[in-house]
């Protein structure tokens, strides 16, 4: 059994007011436990309200990066920021200023970006901040873009007058600005600026949550930036940084659904084209060809600058000129009044590109051939219209380079023969619708046949005889040249092998070689090989090339000579004069003949100026020791003066067209039967 606690006595002698030490001790404690809840409690409590804090840091973190993710736009993200900030400080307006250029030339783009809830009450203070041109050294934007920091001004601060809306905030009933920075990296690249009806002093945690959202929407800008990289790299020119082909299409789709809808609108279109840049590339390099292709962009876009007529809207840039590739580039004009317009800047553009290049240590002459093609035209669809003026660029280089022409129906009608010749051309290859005529060439002063002239016909069942000067270039651009020359070569010295073994007579063919295949490295090849397969008399195969084909590469042509020389071929130089050649190339070349064209012999009886040249080719000949043959032939007034000029050869209609294999077989029988 437990006794009870005795209870405390108080000793007589003790004072009345004395507390016994083991209650004080007591209280003591008491109040020590007391004060250790009070602490606990407050700690919970500040950890309650840190934690709430937090959880609203994180929500405002979280819905700004859902309306970056769903923002169709770097302004839609902004727009969405500023509420979600002003919402969580209870700040009634918020705005967005955007840095434009590079430290230290950046300056403030005060957009019209805001979160404001007053219902138009701040619309002077928009008005104003929209108005101001912010800097490093301008207003609380200037502060933070030059600090790179957050930054905010109170309207009782005592450099108050530093910041010039001020005064209006307060007259607003604002109190105090806050603003930070928005950044990629060490770059601000935006501004967001706040405005409070109280005055505020920021505390680490704002500042560091600021900080966040202005890394976070940094991002958005840095991937918005990556993506117009990608957009722009898609659509323009690595090296030029012109448009691209796509692009040019897109902005030409444009024009021509404006030019559908507005009545009298028009537009045209440049194709543009550098004459002989292969040359470039081939004897400077490619690297020298860049420089050619970039320093022409250049030219183009400057030469453009300078006229009111360019196409050329804000977001567009250069846009209206692209470079489709290689050495091709398309100009875009607006607003085209009538032909005169593209004319006269087709010529400007000839003009700039005239004057001479320096690349590197090689001054480079540089010309183009011009393309136009007119909306006029009726249009209906881009590549229509990009097509002719392809066109009417082609039909500029054909026409001696350095040129405009402007495309009409017939180029286009000319481009569809064109096709349809080289489709047919290629079936015609093996087969008998190719075949040779011979035209004699005739000694003047006897009348007699000395050889022949081989000529390539084309006859098709369908589109009847078609002319050489119709389908040989049309053989030479799709590589058919070669296989049809060789076929002409075994065909005429095989022919011509017949008719020396029938006749007994030293006959010559002469054979018509193209520009390509004096070019290409197998001319001399199968040369040798018809020389060994027809058997024909030694120094009987004489080759023709004209005057420009051989000039062309000179060097090149006399190796080339020096191997057909020692196969017994004699080598003929046609249409002579009708070109440029020096003297001291044309004493070099190991050449057997001079033929003076038949523009010379037309009719030189009634033209002195014709029959000076003439007589100048056979006096240069004779001292160059080489025959002269004269074609064209058609009168005897011609024959005469040719005769008494002292030519060694003529060929023409006055004595003989192109004749048929049986015909000039009877021709020649006849000729040896008169002999006999």
């Amino acid at each position: 059994m437990q006794l009870p606690r005795p209870v405390p006595q108080v000793n007589a002698g003790e004072p009345a007011g004395a507390v016994d030490p083991e209650i004080a001790r007591l209280q003591r404690r008491l109040r020590r436990e007391t004060a250790a809840r009070q602490e606990a409690e407050a700690i919970a409590e500040r950890g309650l309200r840190d934690l709430f804090q937090r959880q609203q840091e994180i929500a405002l973190l979280e819905s700004i990066a859902v309306a970056a993710n769903e923002a169709a736009s770097v302004d839609d993200a902004m727009r969405r920021a500023l509420e979600a900030v002003c919402r969580y400080a209870g700040w009634p307006l918020g705005h967005l200023l955007l840095v434009r250029g590079k430290h230290p030339d950046a300056t403030l783009d005060s957009t019209a970006i805001w979160h404001d809830e007053s219902g138009g009450r701040f619309a002077a203070l928009r008005e104003l901040s929209e108005a101001i041109a912010f800097d490093g050294q301008v207003g609380l934007p200037g502060r933070v873009l030059l600090s790179a920091a957050p930054a905010w001004a109170n309207a009782d601060a005592a450099n108050a007058g530093d910041y010039p809306r001020m005064p209006l905030l307060v007259r607003l009933g604002l109190s105090s600005l806050f603003a930070f920075p928005v950044v990629i990296g060490n770059e601000v690249v935006a501004i967001l600026e706040f405005f409070s009806r109280e005055l505020q002093t920021p505390d680490d945690s704002m500042l560091r949550l600021m900080a966040q959202i202005g890394t976070q929407l940094g991002r958005v800008i840095e991937r918005r930036r990556a993506q117009d990289r990608l957009v722009h790299d898609a659509l323009h020119d690595p090296l030029t940084q012109l448009g691209n082909r796509k692009l040019f299409l897109d902005r030409l789709e444009h024009f021509l659904v404006r030019s559908q809808r507005i009545s009298g609108y028009q537009f045209a279109v440049l194709f543009v084209d550098l004459d002989r840049f292969k040359a470039i590339n081939d004897g400077l390099g490619h690297q020298a060809g860049d420089q050619v292709i970039v320093a022409t962009a250049q030219r183009l876009t400057a030469c453009l600058r300078q006229n009111d007529m360019v196409a050329r809207d804000a977001a567009d840039g250069d846009y209206v000129v692209s470079r489709l590739g290689g050495d091709e580039f398309t100009i875009l004009l607006d607003n085209v009044a009538n032909a005169s317009t593209p004319i006269r800047v087709a010529e400007r553009l000839l003009k700039a590109l005239a004057t001479p290049l320096l690349v590197g240590q090689q001054q480079v002459f540089v010309t183009a051939s011009i393309g136009i093609a007119l909306s006029s035209s009726g249009y209906q669809d881009v590549q229509d219209m990009l097509r002719d003026a392809d066109i009417a660029m082609y039909h500029a280089k054909q026409n001696g380079r350095a040129r405009w022409m402007m495309f009409d129906q017939t180029m286009q009608e000319g481009a569809l023969r064109r096709l349809t010749l080289e489709a047919e051309l290629r079936q015609a290859v093996g087969s008998s619708q190719l075949f040779l005529q011979y035209q004699p060439i005739v000694t003047p002063r006897d009348g007699r046949i000395s050889g022949f002239e081989a000529l390539l016909r084309w006859r098709h069942p369908v589109l009847g005889m078609i002319s050489p000067i119709e389908f040989i270039p049309v053989a030479e651009e799709v590589g058919l040249i070669g296989t049809i020359g060789n076929w002409v070569l075994e065909e005429a010295c095989r022919q011509l092998r017949r008719w020396q073994q029938d006749h007994g007579v030293p006959l010559s063919m002469s054979v018509n070689v193209s520009a390509t295949q004096l070019a290409g490295g197998e001319l001399v090849d199968a040369v040798k090989r018809v020389l060994a397969e027809t058997g024909i008399a030694h120094g009987s195969l004489k080759l023709e090339l004209t005057e420009s084909a051989v000039m062309a590469d000179a060097e090149h042509a006399l190796a080339v000579f020096k191997e057909l020389k020692a196969l017994g071929v004699r080598l003929s130089l046609d249409d002579f004069g009708t070109g440029y050649s020096s003297l001291s190339h044309l004493r070099r070349l190991p050449i057997d003949t001079l033929k003076i064209d038949r523009s010379f012999v037309s009719a030189m009886d009634s033209h002195s100026d014709k029959r000076q040249i003439a007589e100048v080719v056979v006096m240069l000949a004779r001292t160059l020791g080489l025959d002269v043959v004269a074609e064209g032939v058609e009168t005897r007034a011609e024959l005469d003066i040719l005769r008494e000029m002292g030519s060694d050869f003529v060929q023409g209609y006055f004595y003989f067209r192109p004749l048929d294999v049986e015909t000039a077989a009877i021709t020649l029988a006849a000729q040896s039967g008169a002999a006999r």
